[in-house]
């Protein structure tokens, strides 16, 4: 059974909600971004810090 079109309320919702999931994944991604860098520094324990931070989100 096909499925009518979304209702305008519908489609701002969705949309805040994409929004607040991309903000979500930048901010992961900044981290991992650091923990990448930090071991090619040669700094393990900083880098296995902040992984274990990111870990709760994945």
């Amino acid at each position: 059974m096909a499925k009518g079109h979304p209702s305008p309320e519908s489609l701002d919702q969705l949309r805040r909600q994409l929004h607040r999931c991309w903000q979500t994944d930048c901010d992961i991604d900044h981290l991992i971004l650091r923990a990448r860098q930090l071991r090619r520094w040669g700094r393990w324990r900083q880098a296995l810090s902040l992984d274990q931070e990111v870990l709760p989100f994945l």
